[in-house]
């Protein structure tokens, strides 16, 4: 049994050592200019594998960072790596944090920029050889909210958006020529699967926290690390207690349709069991109420991995490096939308 134990534990090492050296080049076209809502430009960097096909797949990228910090470089190494070890094309997103514009963004509008990422990346991404009909969505815990958000949300558009109570979402980016109700009825929004890496799935409870101590409150250290001044995130008039409907429109466990109403594409999840910002049971809630609705998804939990471990570089707080716990989590990623993309 040791033996055998032994061996399984040999095949698996060599064939992850196989999947790391299957490498190819790739080029990269950065800080394309997507979109500038309020004046605030927005950017996202375009990686193409060379592998001399003619047209690929595409992954669109969004940033983790509690929507307060960070932005796309933290995506940086495995935009790379993915683009060199798989037959994606990636493309690694900017979108507003809540301190942008002087700390005026709402929650609502960095979701609309997610939304607004997705059809500037269908009307152009032929130009770098993707295919606009396969397209896949990921991201890490803030981001990972994003791109769940894109799959639930994707038909409550309106020209309105959050304006007067409709809570409708207005995406950040509008094809040329085009009305809001000609790109639901084309389904412009859709998109082929979903990565949901460690994702944040509740802004309602997130918000009410123990009651005193939520997401708004200067006791949430991301508005510290933002250096901005703890609000609420769909503005001063807006607090979770008196208007949660507003908080719950834009959570993803709150938003997943019956399969009988709208079949969601395939989703992956996954999460450290460390992991005490999107903790393991959230995520397992995530995944239990898209299988009551009938939709599709896979889940798994990296034992001994904290937050963030897809993160570019070395995080001494929370114990994580890339090269060492990024790799495997990735090839989990390529097998999963190979799946999809490359049955």
């Amino acid at each position: 049994m040791k033996q055998l134990f032994t061996l399984i534990v040999l095949l698996l090492t060599v064939t992850l050592s196989a999947q790391e050296t299957k490498k190819h080049s790739f080029s990269v076209e950065k800080d394309i200019l997507w979109a500038s809502p309020k004046g605030y430009d927005l950017t996202m960097d375009i990686y193409t594998p060379n592998t001399e096909k003619a047209t690929y797949p595409v992954l669109i990228i969004y940033h983790g960072g509690g929507w307060l910090i960070n932005n796309k470089s933290i995506m940086d190494e495995m935009s790379q790596y993915i683009a060199s070890h798989s037959e994606y094309v990636v493309c690694n997103v900017n979108y507003r944090l809540l301190t942008a514009n002087n700390n005026t963004t709402n929650m609502n509008e960095i979701i609309e920029d997610a939304l607004g990422a997705v059809l500037w990346t269908k009307e152009n991404i032929s130009k770098y050889k993707g295919n606009p009909n396969a397209i896949a969505v990921t991201g890490d815990s803030a981001g990972g909210h994003l791109a769940a958000m894109v799959v639930n949300a994707k038909d409550n558009i309106s020209e309105t958006g959050f304006e007067a109570g409709k809570l409708s979402f207005t995406p950040s980016y509008l094809p040329p020529n085009k009305t809001l109700e000609e790109l639901k009825t084309s389904d412009a929004l859709a998109v082929q699967a979903a990565v949901l890496s460690y994702p944040a799935v509740d802004i309602y409870a997130a918000a009410l926290g123990d009651g005193v101590n939520g997401f708004e409150s200067k006791s949430n250290f991301f508005w510290q690390m933002g250096e901005a001044e703890a609000r609420g995130i769909f503005g001063k008039d807006i607090n979770v207690k008196d208007n949660p409907n507003y908080y719950k429109i834009c959570s993803p466990i709150y938003t997943i349709p019956k399969k009988s109403d709208r079949k969601l594409p395939p989703q992956f999840c996954h999460v450290g069991s460390k992991d005490q910002t999107t903790t393991p049971e959230s995520i397992k809630a995530y995944v239990a109420k898209l299988e009551e609705n009938g939709q599709s998804v896979e889940y798994w939990v990296y034992e001994g991995r904290n937050h963030a471990y897809l993160d570019s570089g070395s995080n001494e707080f929370l114990g994580n490096s890339f090269e060492k716990d990024a790799i495997e989590p990735i090839h989990k990623i390529i097998n999963f939308l190979d799946k999809v993309f490359y049955p």
